[in-house]
């Protein structure tokens, strides 16, 4: 036998050997199932096991929805029980009739609501200065500060003067929408003034520049004559065909300073975004059934809303006060947990209407077409995900109005993050202390906690895995702004009422009387 054939047939054995493992289960298999006792087991892990690879667990989560609505309906029942049928759809609506018909009636959040014309006008009139070189850019931008920083001053000082003439919901609503344009004025300003710098860089004169289609041409004739690939020149060339065919469509992109315009200005106000840009994406058409559905979902979830505020959340937080005052932990704790569900339920529902169907609402009517206004959130496996994802419109401000530009001024990246978070951290607690006149510091800490549990949060998502780090993010949610409830109420009540009224607003009649907490 020649040495090719011993080796051939020695290959050939180790391929039909029977020395794996599974091989000799099979075989054990079948002799037992030749045997006459008609055997019926089998190595097998448990379902539940890890080694099983079982994930069919339909059955478990319709058994938890199942013990959640029944939970959730023993509560609405104990609370029926405990104080009766408390909501009154009419409270906004005669609170208003009240005030508007009321002989000694001021107004004063009428007039502050009015008064936001003033500094969008004076904003455009600076920025036409500018653009004409009649005034310099050092001045026109003290003068914005300047204006800016009143948007924030003025509130807290109307409030604070005239607070018999204005309630904490009015005064919560006018707070807001001077946020909301002190934002816009800023992105307004600093946009028109890349818009400058980046004409004076192209060797334009500011006050003689005309059409945009100048500073495109003159960009890709230089880009053309660098050009080292064909990549690129097709890159370029793709965007000559957009521009033509944006000329035969007659749809011309507004240029600067084309864009100073009361019209303009004015749709950026009531525009469902917080970043200004000269021309902003735009739909065809005004849709009416969306508009409509948007619409009820507005009327129901406000009136949802109101009576998950009336029938739960108020309840909670008036009992609250007294074990919170006193510092009985336990107690304290119990109402705590009491109050989550039902604040966190308010927190989703003024999520869904704000986020989705009020700023669609707006975005169809001004045919704005970019409705990207919120990520999936709720599966942010850290909470560097979640403040990333969930207010979108605050999130692009953030990093394109203060972030970027402080890394590009020479600032770290954590130093970037830090005053992006103080900046976050001092507006929610001018959005609480303002309509509240209660200047504590309790969401401004709320907020600058946050920074550090980036990297917690990561480390629990790195190490134990991403479902534990969302687990992370809802406890956080569900927890945290319950807790900033109760202590707000607490020293709202110490800092108008004194400490010697607690115990009388720790009743739920003492807060039904009060009209100061209620308007």
């Amino acid at each position: 036998m020649s040495p090719d054939e011993g080796s051939a047939r020695f290959r050939l054995r180790r391929t039909n050997s029977t020395s794996r493992a599974e091989d000799i289960v099979t075989e054990d298999a079948k002799v037992r199932k030749s045997q006459p006792d008609k055997p019926i087991h089998s190595p097998r892990d448990s379902l539940i096991s890890w080694g099983s690879n079982f994930n069919n667990f339909e059955g478990m989560v319709n058994w938890a929805f199942l013990l959640l609505a029944i939970g959730g309906f023993r509560l609405f029942l104990e609370n029926l029980n405990k104080y009766g049928i408390r909501v009154n759809p009419t409270v906004l609506v005669n609170s208003f009739v009240e005030s508007v018909t009321d002989e000694n009636a001021s107004f004063i959040s009428f007039y502050l609501l009015l008064y936001t014309n003033v500094p969008i006008l004076l904003i455009l009139l600076i920025e036409k200065l500018i653009a004409k070189d009649i005034i310099a850019w050092r001045l026109g931008c003290f003068i914005h500060m300047t204006n800016l920083l009143l948007m924030l001053l003025i509130p807290i000082i109307v409030i604070n003067v005239r607070s018999d003439n204005i309630g904490v919901i009015t005064a919560t609503f006018v707070t807001g929408v001077y946020s909301v344009l002190f934002l816009k004025m800023w992105s307004y300003v600093q946009v028109n003034h890349w818009c400058r710098c980046s004409i004076t860089i192209l060797g334009q004169k500011r006050a003689r520049h005309t059409s945009i289609y100048r500073q495109q041409s003159i960009l890709m004739d230089k880009n053309l004559f660098t050009a080292s690939s064909p990549q690129s020149l097709a890159a370029q060339t793709k965007v000559k065909e957009q521009i033509q065919e944006v000329d035969k469509s007659g749809l011309k992109p507004v240029a600067w300073p084309d864009n100073l315009s009361i019209r303009d200005i004015y749709y950026f106000w009531f525009a469902p975004t917080l970043c200004y840009e000269l021309n902003f994406p735009r739909s065809t058409r005004v849709r009416k059934l969306f508009l409509l559905r948007r619409f009820i979902e507005l009327i129901i979830g406000v009136n949802v809303s109101i009576a998950v505020v009336q029938q739960y959340i108020i309840p909670s937080v008036v009992n609250s006060l007294m074990p919170f005052a006193k510092m009985e932990l336990g107690l304290a704790s119990e109402r705590l947990l009491k109050l989550a569900l039902p604040n966190h339920l308010l927190w989703l529902i003024a999520f869904y209407l704000f986020f989705h169907s009020c700023l669609n609402t707006l975005g169809e009517l001004l045919q704005f077409a970019d409705r990207d206004f919120y990520h999936d959130w709720w599966n942010a496996v850290n909470i560097a995900k979640f403040w990333s994802t969930w207010n979108l419109p605050v999130h692009r401000w953030c990093v394109r109005h203060l972030y970027k530009p402080l890394l590009h001024a020479g600032c770290t990246k954590t130093t970037g993050m830090l005053i992006v978070f103080f900046t976050s951290a001092f507006f929610h607690e001018y959005l609480i202390s303002v309509p509240l006149r209660v200047f504590k510091i309790w969401a401004f800490l709320g907020m600058m906690v946050q920074a550090p549990l980036f990297p917690f949060t990561r480390f629990v998502e790195k190490n134990i895995g991403p479902r534990m780090g969302n687990i992370c993010v809802w406890i956080s949610l569900i927890l945290g702004q319950p807790l900033a409830v109760m202590m707000y109420y607490h020293d709202f009540v110490v800092e108008h009422f004194g400490p010697d009224l607690i115990q009388s607003y720790g009743q739920i009649v003492t807060f039904n009387t009060s009209s100061q907490i209620i308007r």
